[in-house]
């Protein structure tokens, strides 16, 4: 059965069909599922989503925001309709920076500025690509969800103990397990909102988080899991030096608040901090709203929309692959 059956098909949480659909290749020949969404000519938005996730992941941020912005949104290789890697050199925070600067190779027109959103790995793949020829051309603020640079599972708080080298061992094997998720049962949505949503969050959030994260290959889940484990991106949030803001849960397990205040005191060019009280790691999910008022708040503060936008790169002929992705 394909994994893009896991996606919830009704709600404000359906993933909406695309204006355009091609496939980016990277540089290492991986290719990448895009989207764009709304209107050509508008401001652009880039959304990267996180381990384990999909561009369904921003089905709400894509609803809203497509009415008058240009949405690109792209699966992270072995996510989604983007294929896995072969090997294991195919996953690594490179890989994510090349992914990331050959969708705005793909979908932007040179020297044409967005607003660059991440979410968790989608977060860290704006770190990583902070150096990049290709990022410091397009990128004009981007905003940072419930992501870290480093120390990721000794700060992780999934395992309920107290910090130390036993917790890091265990949240080591809980978040680099080889198994099989299975199909989305009672006890895999409450494991799952547990781990990774805030107590309050309702039912039929949970669900779409389970389908999305359900969906994501065994092999691909394990192997990006080593990466984020061994992460360590300092250098990359140092290097960022555009407009940043940060939006956070202050009941993140996955990527604890700490980790936003340290990104927030590291920043260059640090644009706010916020703080959802009783939010967990899925904010963009959990808290919709939130984030896509900071999306519109920087697309509004840093990209120009006095002047005439560039048209999409992306011709309506281009194919892509079927369906939606989770």
């Amino acid at each position: 059965m394909s994994r893009l059956t896991q996606v919830t098909t009704s709600g404000p949480f359906a993933p909406p069909p695309a204006a355009r659909e091609l496939t980016v290749v990277s540089a290492d020949g991986a290719r990448l599922h895009a989207e764009v969404h709304g209107p050509d000519g508008a401001p652009a938005v880039v959304l990267a989503h996180g381990w384990t996730c999909s561009t369904a992941f921003w089905a709400a941020q894509i609803r809203d925001l497509a009415i008058d912005h240009r949405v690109i949104a792209y699966d992270q290789r072995g996510h989604g309709r983007s294929a896995a890697p072969a090997g294991v050199e195919g996953y690594s925070t490179t890989a994510l920076a090349d992914d990331l600067e050959a969708v705005l190779a793909a979908t932007l027109e040179p020297g044409e500025r967005a607003v660059l959103v991440g979410h968790s790995m989608g977060g860290m793949t704006m770190m990583a690509t902070s150096t990049r020829p290709g990022f410091r051309e397009h990128a004009a603020a981007v905003l940072l969800c419930s992501t870290g640079s480093s120390r990721l599972v000794p700060e992780s708080r999934v395992v309920p103990m107290r910090a130390g080298r036993v917790r890091t061992r265990i949240t080591r094997s809980v978040l680099g397990a080889k198994a099989p998720l299975g199909p989305v049962t009672p006890l895999a949505r409450k494991i799952l909102k547990y781990a990774t949503m805030g107590p309050g969050s309702a039912p039929e959030r949970v669900e779409v988080c389970a389908r999305i994260v359900h969906g994501c290959p065994r092999v691909v889940r394990y192997r990006w899991s080593h990466v984020l484990d061994e992460l360590e991106l300092d250098a990359g949030v140092l290097e960022l030096t555009v407009p940043t803001a940060i939006i956070a849960g202050t009941v993140d397990r996955m990527t604890p608040v700490t980790h936003a205040r340290r990104l927030a005191a590291m920043l260059p060019e640090a644009s706010g901090l916020t703080e959802l009280p009783g939010i967990g790691h899925m904010t963009p999910v959990e808290a919709p709203e939130v984030v896509i008022a900071g999306i519109r708040d920087l697309v509004e503060r840093y990209v120009r929309v006095d002047e005439p936008q560039s048209q999409s790169k992306v011709q309506p002929q281009v194919q892509g692959l079927e369906g939606s992705s989770a």
